[in-house]
Order: structure tokens, then sequence, then C-alpha cells
């Protein structure tokens, strides 16, 4: 299974994303967590810490400054780019490597490559894309199997989860996860613009903020946090069973 995690920067989308992935490895799926965000701190969300994000970076900064191998398949930079994330998830950061027609497939990396290149198999993938739109308007069936639309309760943020469930409608499922809701009137605003559609609602959760705070994980402050617990459930609903404690 691939999901792809999107939504307008600052909603949550990087939190939702470290937290699902390590639910569902706790659920016994062999999980690989990438990173396409432009501002990557995925790691943080995962439990790895802001020091080994910064590593995972610096390996492939390496490369594009000569100083270590290049890697010619994407298999093989999950291997040699990637970094061990607590419960058995496996990171990869995209980096902002950008190269038009290097002749290298690791120079060449961006979102849109990785999403579209890697063979999911047995394992299941959760992408935490960049912020907007850009990758999904580059996304084509068989790219991901599910969509996570990130959004807040603010104008701005369902505007974008607006134009991303109709850009994604038709190309894969489609779940719109209400983030950060405080009460009736939140989730009201959020039906006013995307309609009858379900939402997965997460809760404004003070464990959550102080795991932003504390460059921690969330799952590891406290999996029992209301916020939290929302993800695990919603890694139940898209693996079909009960996520182990």
């Amino acid at each position: 299974m691939k999901i792809a995690v999107a939504g307008k920067g600052g909603v949550g989308k990087t939190t939702v994303s470290g937290t699902l992935a390590r639910a569902l490895a706790r659920n016994g799926h062999e999980v690989l967590a990438l990173d396409a965000d432009l501002n990557p701190m995925l790691g943080v969300s995962l439990g790895v810490g802001a020091d080994e994000t910064e590593a995972v970076l610096a390996a492939r900064q390496a490369v594009a400054d000569g100083d270590a191998e290049h890697a010619p398949t994407l298999e093989e930079i999950v291997d040699r780019f990637g970094a061990d994330a607590p419960d058995g998830v496996r990171l990869v950061v995209a980096s902002r490597l950008e190269v038009i027609d290097p002749g290298c497939m690791c120079c060449g990396v961006n979102p849109a490559n990785l999403v579209r290149g890697l063979e999911h198999g047995e394992r299941t993938v959760v992408c935490d894309l960049e912020a907007g739109l850009a990758t999904l308007e580059r996304l084509e069936p068989g790219h991901a199997d599910v969509v996570l639309v990130v959004a807040n309760p603010t104008a701005k943020s369902l505007d974008v989860a607006r134009r991303a469930v109709e850009l994604v409608a038709g190309i894969a499922e489609v779940v719109v996860v209400a983030n950060r809701v405080s009460g009736d009137s939140d989730l009201e605003l959020m039906r006013d613009v995307l309609g009858d559609r379900e939402l997965v609602v997460i809760p404004e959760d003070p464990v959550i903020a102080e795991a932003d705070r504390e460059g921690s994980a969330p799952i590891d402050l406290d999996p029992d946090a209301p916020g939290v617990a929302a993800v695990v459930r919603l890694a139940e609903r898209l693996s079909g069973a009960p996520v182990a404690a």
C-alpha cells in the first residue's frame, strides 16, 4: 500500500505522516516513511530526532558534493541513504537535490519521481508530500493507493484541501483528515467548504503541541493522547487490523 499525505504547509501533515507510519509498523507492516517535503522534518515526527534527520540529509548532500558514491536505483537510495526509525520504520529523505537530466538516479531524484517509482509490494509506503498541490498535480493512477488530505479549520487550509480533493478524485482513494479540531463550529466550517465528504477528525491535542516544541514523536510522548489515538484509529482503518500497544 502506498499512502501519500498532502495539504497546505503548517496543517500538521508531517505529524500525521510520522504517527501513522509508527502505528502501521506496530501493526506488523514493513513501513518505508518517505519525506518528500522541501522542509524535511518527518524524522522528528517519527522519533528519529533532529540530529539524525540532518545526518540523512548530509548523506544525500555528500553525493551532490562528490564526496560519496551514487545510487543508481531507487531501492539503493532506500538502502544507502535511509535511516532506521523506531518500530522498524525506514526513513528516506528526498532532499532538495534537483538536477535536470543528471544521468544518475540519486542526483535526479525529486518528490514526484520517488512517489511514482517506489515499488511497495509487501511494504507500506507513507509519503509526506511537499506542501501545496505541486506533487498532486503530477500524480497518475497507480502512483498512490490512498491520498490523505490534511486540513485545519481555516479558510486558506480548506481552499488547498478542496482543490487537492478535486485533483486526486479518480486517481486514488481520498481521505480527508480534519486536524486540530476544537469543536462543532470547526467541523461546520470544514463541511461548508468540503461538502458532505466524510472527515477523519483529529482533535486539538496539547500532547502533539508539546511534542512539536520538544522535537519528539507524539506517539512516544503519550500514545493514548486524543490526537495520537485518532491517528492510530486511522492506521487501523487503513490496515484493517487493530494496532498493537
